[in-house]
């Protein structure tokens, strides 16, 4: 493709050389991606600037330049300057690509808990009605037959739309995927034309990254610039500003009777959740096998967005009724008379609804065991230590991914929280040795929650990356006890 059609249309700064006749063969932001006849775009990350890889990027072959600020470039290869080289990218990638979102069925879910599990519902339902579905999200990538390790809940503009283009050659019809605020505030899914966007709720989380709930909102809001149709949760506060604000057309979910599909008659037990959700063309009993109120919100999310696409009732009952999802309320299998539950949950709010729902059903002791991760929200840490101390029988803290951070640095500021509380705990800071310890010393009808890292097969520390995986550790101390 001529350099000329790329950047046509695009509010470039200034130009250097001369643009219009250079064949472009690739995108690359990352100068090892680099090959003969690329064009290198700049862009200036939060750990790393591309700026600095430009002399790498022309020894491997660049045949043009695209820069936020004033760099070095070698003589004789084309430059543009640019204000935002994030959002050009993203305009770049999309019409290198052929524009692939325009010609699927693209839905996005956005929130702060229950992104996953709806997007895997979502898919369900649609792939029971006869679609071909792809979808992009924080366990996997599914593009086709192909599953593809996720490295971010929403890729970088760059490889989604490569991820688009190869799902459309794949046969995929409809995509739906997990929509991140990092992926809206820094412009991944400018170029994404969605048919429909979804807003589950809003709760501490990410305040590392937007420093306040207006901005952390205002990030997850931009996704319904880009929808033709939005639905939100109306028992959310967001949510509710959300459809006040009319960014586009809107329809509710919730547990309400001013909702447009709405949800009663809720009856929670340790083998999942049954109910009955009113639609605008009748009514549907419904079965899920995760157990608890967050699984209604998100079967509603995952219903509200679907029918956009004609599903049929019987479609939705039989998406729903078996589908179990990885590391979200999942048990591991146990030889005696107690309970072993993996689950995601790493937020305040999160930790507290697992919490919650079990406590709903329990008949003995609930146990936890979790962590918070490192170079992350720290605010939240003695919140959530003081949610297991109140929720939780006995609660073991233990370390998460703790990256750059000492992991009993992190374990003393969930420490705070729980000493506010008189609920028993201990500090137990290896991951492994921690479940092993709750699992040894379970009793009759116990409830062991190992919260935190859910469908995670990995642990990250300052100076390495481990395999580790709960539900494995889980099961060897099992059969070891």
């Amino acid at each position: 493709m001529k350099l000329k059609q790329l950047i046509e249309g695009l509010d470039y700064l200034q130009v250097e050389e001369d643009f219009e006749e250079i064949e472009i063969s690739s995108i690359a932001y990352d100068s090892r991606k680099v090959v003969p006849g690329c064009l290198f775009v700049c862009i200036e990350g939060y750990k790393v600037d591309g700026h600095n890889y430009i002399r790498d990027a022309v020894n491997r072959g660049a045949a043009a330049l695209v820069i936020q600020k004033n760099a070095v470039t070698p003589e004789g290869v084309p430059f543009m300057k640019l204000s935002d080289t994030r959002k050009m990218l993203a305009d770049i990638s999309a019409k290198f690509y052929g524009y692939p979102s325009r010609k699927l069925k693209l839905i996005g879910v956005t929130g702060t808990k229950g992104k996953t599990t709806t997007t895997f519902m979502i898919k369900s339902i649609m792939e029971q009605a006869g679609h071909k579905v792809g979808l992009i999200g924080t366990i996997a990538n599914y593009i086709g037959d192909k599953v593809v390790e996720a490295q971010r809940t929403t890729p970088e503009s760059l490889e989604l739309q490569e991820m688009f283009a190869d799902m459309l050659k794949q046969g995929v019809d409809t995509v739906v995927m997990e929509v991140s605020s990092h992926s809206l505030d820094l412009n991944r899914v400018r170029a994404c034309e969605f048919d429909v966007g979804v807003f589950t709720n809003l709760t501490q989380d990410h305040l590392d990254f937007h420093l306040n709930f207006e901005n952390y909102f205002n990030a997850k809001a931009k996704l319904f610039d880009l929808c033709k149709i939005g639905k939100a949760n109306i028992d959310d506060e967001y949510g509710r500003r959300l459809i006040e604000m009319k960014k586009c057309p809107m329809q509710s979910f919730g547990i309400d009777n001013i909702a447009d599909i709405k949800a009663k008659e809720i009856i929670i037990q340790p083998d999942g959740t049954s109910f009955k959700v009113d639609i605008p063309n009748g009514n549907i009993d419904l079965h899920v096998q995760i157990p608890g109120k967050f699984s209604v919100y998100n079967s509603l999310s995952a219903i509200s967005a679907c029918l956009e696409f004609n599903v049929s009732n019987d479609d939705v009952i039989k998406g729903l009724s078996n589908l179990k999802v990885s590391g979200r309320a999942e048990t591991v299998k146990t030889n005696g008379d107690y309970t072993v539950m993996v689950d995601y949950a790493h937020s305040p709010d999160s930790l507290k609804n697992i919490l919650e729902t079990v406590k709903g059903y329990a008949h003995g002791r609930i146990v936890v065991i979790f962590g918070c991760g490192g170079d992350r929200d720290r605010t939240k840490r003695p919140i959530m230590g003081q949610i297991a101390g109140e929720l939780a029988d006995f609660t073991v803290i233990t370390s998460d991914n703790p990256r750059t951070e000492e992991p009993e640095a992190i374990i003393s500021e969930v420490e705070e929280g729980i000493k506010r509380t008189k609920g028993e705990y201990i500090i137990i800071s290896d991951r492994k040795k921690a479940i092993e310890y709750a699992i040894k010393n379970a009793i009759e009808k116990d409830i062991i929650v190992i919260a935190g890292k859910g469908h995670e097969t990995y642990q990250i520390f300052k100076d390495k990356t481990i395999h580790f995986d709960d539900r494995e550790v889980a099961r060897e101390a099992i059969k070891n006890t």
